[in-house]
């Protein structure tokens, strides 16, 4: 009795399985798959600045520090943009030294964005009041996770 209970448990957990996974789309019906045309980059690039922007809340005064913080946003993806390009058109590189070489110059040139970012951000940020200051906190590290994960998925 118990042989047949646990044989016939087995095979609805195989049946149920199969069922599960053959319902599930393949990795190019998936939607998050698709790939990014440089239209669909820009499109949602403009969105997040602007939606940082409308999440400040900024002031006449505070508007004079934004374009700055902009450019140098647009800057950062403009240049991971072209590194990605340069990565997929050069492949795989097979020699381990020559990865980590290039791997040390791209966060030679991402150190450098990132610096250009801090400085045009720095008076922006000085002249927030706390609330815009916490919301702009938040929209950084909203920003930062979105970037990890488009890394991952288009890197």
């Amino acid at each position: 009795m118990w042989k047949a209970l646990i044989a016939g448990t087995t095979m609805l957990m195989i049946a149920g399985s199969t069922l599960a996974s053959a319902q599930q789309p393949s990795p190019a019906e998936r939607p998050h798959h698709a790939q990014l045309t440089a239209d669909d980059i820009a499109a949602f690039t403009d969105a997040r600045f602007a939606a940082i922007k409308a999440a400040l809340k900024l002031t006449p005064a505070q508007e004079r520090n934004w374009p700055a913080v902009e450019q140098a946003l647009r800057d950062i993806s403009k240049e991971r943009i072209a590194q990605r390009d340069a990565r997929r058109a050069a492949g795989q590189r097979t020699d381990p030294t020559e990865r980590l070489r290039d791997r040390a110059d791209a966060l030679t040139t991402r150190a450098a964005a990132l610096r250009r970012l801090a400085d045009a951000e720095k008076p922006l940020y000085q002249s927030l009041d706390e609330a815009q200051k916490r919301r702009f906190s938040m929209a950084l590290r909203f920003a930062a996770h979105r970037h990890r994960a488009e890394s991952q998925t288009h890197g």
